[in-house]
């Protein structure tokens, strides 16, 4: 296979529907194993029904963001389970745990959720899922 250049990969990406690029994202994350979630916290609109409505939907909640609320003593430990579970480099990953509460992952499945919290909180870390 020839090897792209950047500015290749990108004209190609240009030349891509919205569903097409999609799909690449999602394929993308199947074949390498990773996420493409910003580490930004997103807030969602209100449902449209009242609060009658946003309790039946929290019950049913499927996906979940882990959000780490402070660092604690072992920072350094912390940065390395960021960096595990996102990919991001070791400056991206600090400044991410430096700037805490942050979402390290977002819509994610329960579980995935749960295990990175078990493992940002074995780290030291203050997270929480919402």
């Amino acid at each position: 296979m020839a090897k792209l250049t950047t500015d290749e990969l990108l004209d190609a990406f240009k030349e891509m529907t919205l569903i097409e690029l999609s799909e690449f994202v999602k394929q993308f994350e199947d074949t390498f194993g990773v996420t493409a979630a910003a580490p930004v916290a997103v807030a969602a609109a209100p449902a449209a029904g009242g609060a009658a409505g946003g309790a039946e939907e929290a019950a049913e909640q499927d996906e979940f963001d882990v959000v780490l609320e402070a660092a604690g003593d072992k920072k350094i430990n912390v940065i390395k389970e960021v960096r595990a579970l996102t990919s991001l480099g070791l400056k991206e990953a600090k400044e991410l745990v430096e700037s805490a509460p942050k979402a390290i992952l977002e819509k994610v499945a329960k579980d995935a959720a749960e295990k990175a919290k078990e493992a940002l909180e074995g780290a030291g870390a203050t997270v929480t899922l919402k």
